[in-house]
């Protein structure tokens, strides 16, 4: 079998334990406190996860490790389908010794589309088709003419086409720049990216619905924007944490932590120390971030935001007009700093 071995390679003896799997990986996630919306719950209830992973990689100290459902041993096999249905990010695509695609963490997918708050009639833009795990979710609870994905790589865009259809779900899935969005299908209500950005492109904006929520990884975090209209969104960060491959075709993205030499051990290491310097990388060195930090009583990501307005775009603590705000997009720079 070639690289990318066929979704519908998974044995049929496994349909059985595939479902008992998916089913306790269900209630894992309804226990942490997703899945609340009975539509979410049936959609991770329904749709087959170990369709879109045929094969992953799994780190080990000498790189990655590849499990795939055509295994000849058939211990490696069940391990396979098992890991399918974990609560864990999949590498669904290496490349050079780099990890370029994975399968999102099935809790953190929970609560994302969760927070995307879409109802019947939504049209919604996913950028960053992945394996199409995500983008079969939507379809089923919005069905497959108002669900659009896009990716900028050819093989992942075909391979999610493949598993989609594997699955019975048949959207939209785009080859292309997901920083252009998809002015053919447009306007979405709801736009959501499954990748790193370093600041929300304009054309996203523009291709929403007054109205409309946009929802995508920035720094470590997940912030949701509401859009006001083509030039003007503002929203503030999810509490949870999150950290997802690079946005391709977009730019730069701050993902790496500053160098912190220098700082205590136990603030280095704090999550959310870690996630006010990512935010911050470029405008504040990790000093002035933790003076900030300390002083402002070790603010958690909900009390952070971002303001889009015209061709200008900002982080925030606490008030978009307030003393705290850092540029977007344009390390070295700042709107102001902390006093």
């Amino acid at each position: 079998m070639g690289a990318d071995q066929d979704a519908r390679a998974v044995p049929d003896p496994y349909a059985g334990l595939a479902a008992e799997v998916r089913a306790a990986l269900v209630r894992r996630i309804a226990a942490a406190g997703a899945l609340r919306d009975p539509a979410w719950r049936a959609a991770f209830a329904e749709v087959p996860r170990h369709l879109f992973v045929p094969y992953y990689y799994v780190p080990t100290l000498a790189g990655y490790e590849r499990l795939w459902s055509g295994d000849p041993d058939a211990d490696r096999r069940e391990r396979w389908l098992r890991g399918a249905y974990s609560d864990g990010p999949l590498g669904t695509r290496v490349r050079d010794g780099e990890l370029v695609s994975s399968s999102s963490q099935p809790s953190l997918m929970a609560r994302m589309l969760e927070a995307l708050e879409v109802e019947e009639g939504h049209r919604v833009l996913e950028i960053g088709a992945g394996s199409g795990y995500n983008a079969a979710l939507l379809t089923h609870r919005l069905g497959d003419p108002l669900v659009t994905t896009v990716d900028l790589d050819p093989e992942i865009a075909e391979a999610a086409r493949r598993h989609l259809a594997a699955a019975g779900h048949h959207p939209a899935v785009i080859t292309g720049d997901g920083a252009r969005g998809c002015p053919g299908r447009a306007p979405f209500h709801r736009i959501i990216a499954t990748c790193a950005l370093p600041s929300v492109p304009r054309a996203w904006l523009e291709q929403s619905v007054p109205g409309g929520l946009l929802l995508a990884p920035l720094a470590n975090g997940l912030v949701v924007l509401r859009v006001h209209d083509q030039g003007h969104a503002e929203g503030r960060f999810l509490h949870t944490p999150a950290y997802f491959v690079p946005l391709r075709g977009g730019g730069p993205v701050r993902t790496s932590v500053p160098h912190v030499g220098g700082l205590p051990r136990r603030v280095a290491e704090s999550e959310q120390f870690r996630f006010l310097l990512t935010l911050t990388a470029g405008v504040l060195d990790p000093h002035e971030a933790l003076s900030l930090w300390q002083r402002e009583g070790r603010p958690e990501r909900e009390r952070f935001g971002v303001t889009v307005s015209g061709d200008s775009q900002w982080a925030w603590l606490d008030d978009p007009e307030g003393p705290y705000a850092w540029t977007l997009g344009a390390p070295g720079t700042e709107r102001s700093t902390p006093s």
